[in-house]
């Protein structure tokens, strides 16, 4: 009996084993096939890019019409990366008779810059993930066959960018508004130049984050959420600088909302300067001390007295909600009198003068009665900075620093990376003698016998009988040639 059950045991085993080894081979098989899928349909793609991108070059070649006062001078094979891989394609070099420069004209139609090895979707996919992960595995990301460029390619982009202003579709009327602001600490690796940190080593910049909102909700599992926030943020430095950014924050503000409405915009944050600057700019602002702040003060100073803090932090706060600084101000002078180790001491005096100083925040923020009056710029620095530039060692360059700080700002911002990518794109002239063209009688018959002998058959077909797509690259090669 237990020599069966130990052969049946074997057995089932056995079956089991080849299950899983068939299974496990099906799965691997699946794997191979969706891969070799991918690469054909890359490939294929690939090649369905490079054939219409020819097409169009084809027809600037054969219709002197849309090319007025351009010569071909030679073809040339080319290459751009895409979102799906490579594109290995051919384009005519021409040169105008009139100013005797010469381009690709397929370029200037297609939009691409001199010497642009590299399209806008590819583009759009290396600053997504460059803002989430790094520039090295932004430039592994360039397309989806596995194509790449440079993380140093990746970080001059970047560096290049230029952002839109902020825009919004509607304007509302809106009693009370709420503004956070605070900063990261980012790491650099240089101020100007490698090398030139010494010491005392002040390494250190400050990208700023502002936050704009109407209030703040319950999301379905009962998590605060901020209603319609709109971010602005990047390296500022100096009171010039802190006034030139709470001016954008104004001018969006009286693009989105009826400032004449507005009652009561409150603006909440840990005390510092450049954000107080915001009362003198946002018109019927008021600042309210961010209370993780004032909390972390209050605990600097009496967490050494040991079995007295908890009499000595009552003492400050009964102070704070019965509104009396004087009150407030003996019992920091109570714990400096009794406090002996000098770097308590000045730990004491540090708070109390940030207490005393900010009173005026605290008090607005224990007035105005108002649940939304409190800030949540610690977690939003963490979120929107600090998870790409500086939770981890990493080292950055001034304008590598601003540049992603509003990168993540614009991502903030739900921003679409394709629309960024052709935001940098500059107004471009149009080819000189293509602006418009306008044919005498003899032309138009003599151009009309030369279409029917290149159409052929289609000649004698109605107009919209020709081929759409035809038709459709004719028109956009004669509306869409610019010049450089």
């Amino acid at each position: 009996m237990i020599n069966s059950i130990q052969h049946f045991c074997e057995n089932g085993v056995k079956r089991l084993t080849n299950v899983f080894k068939t299974y496990t081979d099906d799965l691997t098989k699946i794997a191979e096939m969706v891969y070799g899928v991918t690469d054909e349909v890359t490939r294929l793609g690939c090649s369905m890019i490079a054939e219409e991108w020819e097409s169009y070059d084809e027809l600037l070649r054969e219709r002197k019409d849309l090319r007025r006062g351009w010569y071909i001078v030679r073809r040339d094979e080319t290459s751009l990366l895409t979102s799906l891989g490579e594109v290995v394609y051919h384009k005519t070099l021409f040169k105008n008779v009139a100013t005797g420069e010469s381009c690709y004209l397929l370029d200037q139609l297609m939009g691409l810059e001199h010497h642009a090895r590299i399209t806008e979707d590819a583009e759009a996919r290396i600053l997504q993930e460059a803002s989430e992960s790094s520039y090295r595995k932004g430039g592994a990301s360039a397309s989806i066959n596995g194509e790449s460029i440079s993380k140093e390619a990746v970080m001059n982009k970047l560096h290049r960018l230029e952002f839109p202003v902020l825009k919004t579709a509607e304007k509302k009327e809106l009693r009370t508004l709420y503004i956070d602001a605070d900063e990261d600490h980012v790491a650099l690796q240089y101020l100007e130049k490698k090398g030139d940190i010494r010491k005392p080593r002040i390494n250190t910049v400050m990208p700023w984050i502002i936050y704009v909102y109407e209030g703040v909700e319950g999301d379905e599992e009962g998590r605060p959420r901020l209603i319609n926030p709109r971010y602005f943020g990047g390296v500022y430095d100096g009171q010039e600088a802190a006034s030139r950014l709470w001016t954008e924050v104004l001018e969006y503000l009286d693009e989105a909302y009826d400032l004449d409405a507005v009652e009561r915009i409150y603006i909440n944050g840990d005390g510092a300067a450049w954000i107080r600057t915001g009362e003198k700019i946002i018109p019927k602002s008021k600042f309210a001390l961010d209370k993780y702040h004032m909390h972390k003060y209050i605990i600097a100073a009496t967490s050494h007295l040991e079995d007295s803090a908890e009499d000595a932090m009552g003492e400050i706060y009964r102070a704070i909600h019965r509104k009396k600084k004087w009150m407030a101000e003996g019992t920091f002078e109570r714990i400096i009198g009794i406090t002996d180790k000098e770097t308590k001491r000045k730990a004491v005096e540090q708070a109390k003068a940030y207490i005393l100083g900010n009173w005026s925040g605290i008090m607005i923020a224990m007035k105005s009665g108002d649940s939304n009056v409190r800030c949540s710029a610690e977690g939003h620095v963490s979120h929107v900075y600090a998870d790409r530039m500086s939770s981890r060692p990493l080292g950055w360059c001034r304008t590598g620093a601003d540049k992603m700080s509003r990168l993540r700002i614009y991502r903030q911002n739900q921003g679409n990376m394709l629309e960024l990518v052709r935001y940098q794109k500059k107004e471009m002239k149009q080819v000189s003698g293509a602006e418009e063209i306008i044919y005498s009688a003899t032309e138009m018959i003599r151009m009309e016998k030369a279409n029917k002998r290149k159409l052929g058959v289609l000649a004698d077909l109605p107009v919209y009988d020709i081929p759409y797509p035809q038709i459709k690259k004719i028109a956009a090669l004669k509306n869409h040639i610019w010049g450089l």
